[in-house]
C-alpha cells in the first residue's frame, strides 16, 4: 500500500480529529480526574470497531484494541491539563474560565487525538490488507503527575508489546530522541503531641520540629550525591498557629536523577533521613509515595523510522494566518527569554530565527538528557519505545505556559495533531509490515536495557 492512502485516511478522518482536540481543550481536566476526556476517546474509539479495555485500579485510564495476535504495537495518548492555565485562543493573557481554572498548557488535548487519528486511519489499512497483529491505543491519564503509566505498567498492560510509539507538543518536527530524568514524588507526614506553646512547651512534641529537621538533614544530603541529582521540597503543612506546638506537619519532595536507580538509592537515603527526625523529636512519621517514573531508552531504530515518515507528510502545512498569529506571541518574548528555552528544549540552531517551525528538522538531541521528567519512561524500560515532536506553538515559547495553551487551541495544533497522526499511522504501519525492522528494534532495546527488570515505582 502506498502511505498517501493512509495519509489519506487520516485527511479523511480530519473533521473528527480537530473535534476531539477542541473538545478536550474546552473541557479541560487535571490529573486522575479525567473522566469526561478518558470518557470522549473510549467511546469514539468503540463506533470505530476497537474494543475497550478497563485497567483495574486506574479508572480514568484506558487500553483501545483492534486485531489480535503478533505483533502488538501501541501508541501512548495523554490528555490530562494542567491547573490554574486557563487560557482564550487569543495572544494576550484572558482566561477562557477564571484564572485558576485548567487549561491545555501542555498539549495534551492534541497529544492523544494524535494517537487516536493515527489508529483508526491504520484499522482501515490492516482490515483491506488483512495485516496480521495486535494494534492498541493506551488512553492514559495523570501524566503531569507522573503517576498514570507506572500505575498502568503495575497492571502489566504494557509487558506484551512488541514496540511503542508516542508524541509530545513542543515547538519543533523531529524525533526527541533525548532521556529525561526520573523522579519520585513523595509526601512525608510527622505526628506529634499538641500542647501550648508558652504554657506548657515541655508536654508538646513538635511535628513542624521534625520537617525542619528533615529540610537540614536533606541539605546536607546533598553534599554527598552525585551533580546530576534533584533534591527539591516544599513544606505543605507547617502546623498553623504559633502558640501552640504542631501535631501535625508535612513536606513534599521531589528527588530527581538520570538514572531510575540513582533515584531510588536518594529516596531510601531520604527516608531514613526523616526517620532520624522524627526519632529526634519524639514524633511519629509516615510517608507516601505519589508517583514516580523511569528516565527514557529512546529507540533509534524506531526513532529513524518515524524521522522518515514526518518527512513523507510534509510538515504540519502552516500558512500565512497561522504565521501571523505566531508572530503576535513572538513580539512579547525577551530575546534572552527565548534563547534560554530553544537551549532547554534542544532546539537546533535551524530555529533560533524562526517565529513557527514548518519544517521537519535532523535529530540532535540523542544522548541528551533533558532536566525534565515524562511516564513514557516507564515503557521504554518495557518494551522499544521511541516519540516525535510537532510544533504546536511558537519557536521560543515554554510549554506549561498561557501562551502555548493559546496555542494548542488555535489552527496551529490542529494542524499539528493532524500532521502527527499521520506519522504514526505510517510508523505504526512500517513496523507491521517490515519484521526485519521490528527485530532490529528490539535487539537495540535488549542491548540497551541490559537485562534490567522493570519494576513499578508502586512496587519497589
Amino acid at each position: 500500500m502506498s502511505k498517501e492512502k493512509l495519509f489519506q485516511l487520516v485527511e479523511e478522518n480530519k473533521q473528527a480529529i480537530v473535534d476531539m482536540a477542541m473538545d478536550l481543550w474546552n473541557n479541560p481536566e487535571i490529573s486522575h480526574e479525567e473522566y469526561r476526556s478518558s470518557k470522549l476517546q473510549a467511546d469514539y474509539l468503540k463506533s470505530q470497531g476497537f474494543t475497550i479495555k478497563e485497567i483495574p485500579n486506574n479508572p480514568t485510564s484506558f487500553v483501545a484494541e483492534f486485531g489480535s495476535g503478533a505483533p502488538i504495537i501501541g501508541v501512548t495518548g495523554e490528555y490530562d491539563a494542567l491547573p490554574k492555565v486557563s487560557q482564550k485562543a487569543v495572544s494576550h493573557r484572558e482566561p477562557a474560565k477564571t484564572a485558576d481554572a485548567p487549561g491545555h498548557a501542555c498539549g495534551h488535548n492534541l497529544l492523544g487525538t494524535g494517537g487516536v487519528g493515527a489508529v483508526v486511519a491504520l484499522k482501515q489499512v490492516m482490515e483491506a490488507e488483512n495485516i496480521p497483529g495486535t494494534l492498541r491505543y493506551y488512553g492514559c491519564a495523570a501524566e503531569e503527575t507522573l503517576a498514570g503509566k507506572p500505575l498502568m505498567a503495575k497492571e502489566g498492560v504494557f509487558n506484551d508489546l512488541d514496540a511503542c510509539v508516542s508524541w509530545h507538543p513542543s515547538f519543533i518536527n523531529t524525533i526527541w530522541g533525548c532521556s529525561f530524568l526520573a523522579m519520585n514524588s513523595l509526601k512525608f507526614h510527622f505526628t506529634g503531641v499538641p500542647s501550648h506553646a508558652a504554657a506548657a512547651p515541655e508536654a508538646g512534641r513538635s511535628a513542624l520540629d521534625a520537617v525542619e529537621l528533615m529540610d537540614i538533614g536533606a541539605n546536607y544530603l546533598r553534599e554527598h550525591v552525585v551533580d546530576s541529582v534533584r533534591i527539591h521540597y516544599a513544606i505543605t503543612n507547617g502546623g498553623g498557629l504559633p502558640n501552640t506546638v504542631p501535631a501535625e506537619a508535612e513536606v513534599w519532595y521531589y528527588v530527581r536523577a538520570p538514572k531510575r536507580s540513582m533515584v531510588k538509592d536518594t529516596t531510601d537515603r531520604l527516608i531514613k533521613i526523616a526517620q532520624g527526625a522524627a526519632m529526634m523529636t519524639e514524633t511519629t512519621m509516615d510517608y507516601k509515595l505519589l508517583a514516580g517514573c523511569y528516565d527514557v531508552i529512546a529507540n533509534h531504530t524506531i526513532g529513524d523510522l518515524m524521522l522518515n515518515n514526518m518527512r513523507m507528510t510534509g510538515g504540519p502545512g502552516f500558512d500565512d494566518a497561522d504565521f501571523a498569529y505566531a508572530k503576535e506571541f513572538a513580539a512579547q518574548l525577551e530575546p534572552a527569554a527565548r534563547a534560554s528555552v530553544n537551549k532547554s528544549y534542544f532546539a537546533p540552531p535551524a530555529v533560533e530565527d524562526e517565529i513557527l517551525s514548518n519544517e521537519v528538522l535532523d535529530n540532535v538531541d540523542y544522548g541528551k538528557i533533558m532536566p525534565g521528567s515524562t511516564d513514557v519512561g516507564d515503557v521504554s524500560y518495557i518494551t522499544p519505545f521511541a516519540q516525535i515532536t510537532a510544533a504546536c506553538w511558537p519557536v521560543g515559547i515554554s510549554s506549561h505556559t498561557w501562551m502555548s495553551c493559546a496555542c494548542t487551541g488555535s489552527s496551529i495544533g490542529m494542524k499539528a495533531v493532524v500532521f502527527v497522526s499521520k506519522s504514526l499511522a505510517a510508523t505504526m504501519y512500517d513496523l507491521f509490515t517490515s519484521p526485519e525492522t521490528l527485530q532490529a528494534a528490539k535487539d537495540e532495546f535488549a542491548a540497551a536495557i541490559k537485562g534490567q527488570k522493570y519494576i513499578s515505582a508502586f512496587e519497589e
